[in-house]
C-alpha cells in the first residue's frame, strides 16, 4: 500500500474543498433564480389587468349616440305635443265653435286663453326646435319650418285682443301639422297634449 506524502495529501483534500464549494454555490444560485422565476410568476398572475392592459377604472361612455338621439326625439315630442294640443284646445276649437265673435258667450275668457296659447305654442315650438337638434334627421327635417313658426311669434297678442281671424286660426294649424308630419316621417310622432292652465299661464 503506497502511503501519500503530506503535500500530496494536501492537494487532494484542497480540489475536495474547491469542488464541494462549487457545487454548493451552483445549488445556491439555482435555487434563487427558481425563486425569482416563481416570484415573478406570481407577481404576473397577480396583476390582469396590466397584462391585458385594461384600466381596472376605466367604464363604458354613459351615453351613445343612439341613447342621445332617443332623448332629443323623447323631448321634441313632448314639447310639440303640448304646442299641438295648446292650439286645438285654445285656439281652433273656440274659433270653430264662434266662440271668438262679438257678443259670444264667454268670448273674453276664450280671447284671454287664445292669446297665453299662442304665446304658449311659440315657446314650446322653438324648445321642440332645440331639442330636435340632438337627432341630425329631425334637425334637418325641421329646418325648413323655422320661418312659419317665427311668424307665429306676435299672433298671441292678435288672439288675445279679437283681431285674429281665419287666416291666423289657418296659420297656427297649418304649423303645427307641418312639425307633426316632419317628426312622424323621422321616427318621432307628436300626439296632442293639452296643457294645464297653469302651464300655459306659466
Amino acid at each position: 500500500m503506497t502511503v501519500l506524502s503530506s503535500p500530496t495529501r494536501n492537494r487532494a483534500a484542497l480540489r475536495r474543498s474547491v469542488v464541494a464549494l462549487l457545487l454548493a454555490c451552483s445549488l445556491t444560485v439555482g435555487a434563487v433564480a427558481c425563486g425569482g422565476s416563481n416570484k415573478s410568476k406570481g407577481g404576473s398572475a397577480a396583476s390582469p389587468g396590466a397584462a391585458t392592459g385594461t384600466a381596472t377604472g376605466a367604464s363604458p361612455s354613459p351615453t351613445s349616440s343612439f341613447e342621445k338621439q332617443k332623448f332629443a326625439k323623447t323631448r321634441f315630442v313632448a314639447n310639440a305635443g303640448l304646442a299641438a294640443g295648446a292650439t286645438y284646445q285654445w285656439i281652433i276649437k273656440p274659433y270653430k265653435a264662434g266662440t271668438f265673435k262679438k257678443g259670444a258667450k264667454g268670448r273674453k275668457t276664450a280671447l284671454v286663453k287664445a292669446g297665453l296659447a299662442g304665446v304658449f305654442t311659440y315657446n314650446r315650438l322653438k324648445a321642440a326646435v332645440r331639442n330636435a337638434q340632438g337627432d341630425p334627421a329631425l334637425s334637418k327635417a325641421l329646418a325648413p319650418l323655422s320661418s312659419g313658426i317665427e311668424s307665429l311669434k306676435n299672433l298671441g297678442t292678435k288672439l288675445r285682443s279679437g283681431e285674429a281671424g281665419t287666416g291666423e286660426v289657418d296659420q297656427f294649424q297649418n304649423v303645427i301639422n307641418n312639425v307633426k308630419d316632419a317628426g312622424k316621417k323621422n321616427g318621432a310622432e307628436v300626439k296632442d297634449q293639452v296643457p294645464s292652465t297653469s302651464q300655459l299661464g306659466g
